[in-house]
């Protein structure tokens, strides 16, 4: 009887946890506006578990003991929206983010337009002669 009690207490816990979890918990379903912006939520998403059980030892061989507990937890934070506007893909963060990993991933896109930028400007110095490399010595010829 203890068994069961304690396979069904974990089994039930478990179960409410796979509910709680989805991949559209961590990344939300995408909220489109009437002007063409589409928004998506980013959340983190924290949880625990923990369960118990015991039987007490007792001579009678028809005294049925049984201790018990289970319990999970959940903690969704929302840290970022994505937000697409023209074709154009920018990350806000509704908090700053102190881990390296967060400022990483925050950083990317301004790499990405000062990387776009610098090309840009190097191919535009190539296409157009420098001051310094037209020959402006008059010939007498």
């Amino acid at each position: 009887m203890a068994d069961s009690n304690l396979s069904n207490m974990m089994s039930s816990t478990i179960d409410k946890i796979k509910g709680m979890v989805d991949a559209n918990t961590i990344i939300g379903s995408p909220i489109k506006t009437d002007d063409g912006v589409t928004v998506i939520p980013v959340s983190k998403v924290s949880y625990g578990f923990g369960s118990g059980g015991t039987d007490f030892d007792s001579k009678k061989a028809d005294n049925q003991n049984f201790g018990g507990g289970a319990g999970a937890g959940i903690t969704i934070t929302p840290i970022a929206f994505i937000v697409i506007t023209n074709g154009e893909t920018k990350i806000m963060q509704i908090a700053s983010g102190n881990s390296p990993a967060e400022k990483a991933i925050t950083a990317v896109p301004d790499i990405v337009d000062k990387i776009v930028t610098t090309v840009k400007d190097m191919r535009s110095r190539r296409a157009k002669p420098a001051a310094d490399d037209i020959d402006l010595t008059l010939s007498d010829d």
